[in-house]
């Protein structure tokens, strides 16, 4: 069973005893010994004040008439510092006060009057509920600081807990090789985008684009080289479209655009064209061997909202028939889907399929 350490006990209250004469000091000792305390005495005022510059004390009896500095100057002194002007001070006379220095006492921060000689029934009962009160405050003063640590301890955790959501809901939103929006967050882009275009009467171009020549990449300088090409191509298609658009990684070299307030298609396929040779530039690659550049091309297949499809569905039909038709006609370039695409789809199946027989 593993073994808990107990908190560490809080120190006994300490109260701090001046008089300049040893006499009177001895019998505040005795009667302070029966009491669950620490005793510190000061003969003087300028002990009393260096006593307190070092150590916290309960409560202080502090004789009213020394030579030097009296009771009165020190209790002003401790009065005027933050760390002690909240220690309750006990006066101890020689004789009878009047009402002036009483008031006069108060002001500089005594909450009690004991006259001499001491009363040892009197002086132990009112100690003892100076140190209740210490004790009272002091267990106040740990339990707010344990429910300030709580406070931060729960702060930090709510934090961790939201960075943890944070970064759940980017894996399950995102890709994890290229950072950018995977299928999931594609298609609610896209319905979102179909919303906009339906309510506002515009449209919006679903492209569908894949490397080309990136198996041999993959073949001939092994999958981590391949992996920086597709980070490559993701940054740069990151770079040069709009924050209005949403670029996406479906899997493998097949990513999906979707270009927002397209006026026409032939703007479009400009766009795209231009994304197409900044896409194809060389890629440095000092591990690749020979010259360190690596190329490869893109294909792209549009489809536009709504000329194209008036649903998801079809719509994403259509951009991936117009992707495989620029694969069938040699690759490279950008094309706009056509009724022509689905019968081109539709032969090349069939051919496929006879020479499978």
């Amino acid at each position: 069973m593993p073994i808990v350490d107990s908190p560490p006990e809080q120190p006994r209250p300490r109260i701090l005893v001046v008089d300049d004469l040893y006499a009177n000091r001895l019998a505040m000792r005795r009667v302070l010994a029966t009491l669950d305390v620490d005793v510190v005495e000061a003969d003087s005022g300028n002990g009393a004040l260096a006593a307190c510059i070092e150590t916290e004390f309960a409560l202080i009896l502090l004789d009213v008439q020394m030579p030097g500095m009296d009771g009165m100057e020190v209790a002003e002194l401790l009065h005027g510092e933050e760390s002690t002007q909240h220690t309750p001070i006990i006066f101890v006379t020689a004789g009878a006060t009047d009402d002036m220095d009483r008031l006069k006492g108060y002001d500089v921060g005594a909450v009690d009057y004991i006259t001499k000689p001491l009363n040892p029934s009197l002086l132990s009962a009112k100690v003892r509920n100076f140190i209740e009160l210490y004790e009272s405050r002091r267990a106040l003063k740990k339990a707010l600081a344990e429910l300030d640590e709580r406070n931060s301890q729960l702060e930090r955790e709510i934090e961790e807990r939201r960075r943890a959501e944070d970064r759940a809901q980017q894996l399950a939103t995102h890709d994890a090789l290229t950072g950018l929006p995977n299928r999931l967050l594609f298609l609610d882009r896209l319905a979102t985008s179909m919303q906009r275009a339906r309510r506002n009467g515009g449209m919006f171009a679903l492209g569908y684009m894949d490397l080309d020549g990136f198996k041999p990449v993959n073949d001939e300088f092994g999958h981590g080289v391949g992996d920086i090409t597709l980070q490559t191509i993701a940054d740069r298609l990151s770079e040069n479209t709009r924050q209005t658009d949403t670029v996406a990684r479906f899997g493998g070299d097949e990513f999906a655009l979707i270009l927002e307030d397209i006026d026409n298609q032939d703007a479009c396929i400009a766009i795209c064209e231009a994304l197409q040779a900044q896409l194809s530039g060389p890629i440095s690659l000092p591990c690749a061997g020979g010259s360190g550049d690596i190329r490869v091309g893109v294909s792209i297949g549009l489809a536009f909202y709504p000329a194209h499809g008036k649903n998801a569905d079809r719509l994403m039909h259509n951009a991936d028939r117009a992707l495989y038709s620029v694969k069938l006609s040699g690759k490279g370039a950008v094309h706009v889907f056509s009724a022509q695409d689905d019968d081109e789809t539709e032969v090349h199946g069939a051919q496929i399929h006879a020479r499978m027989r």
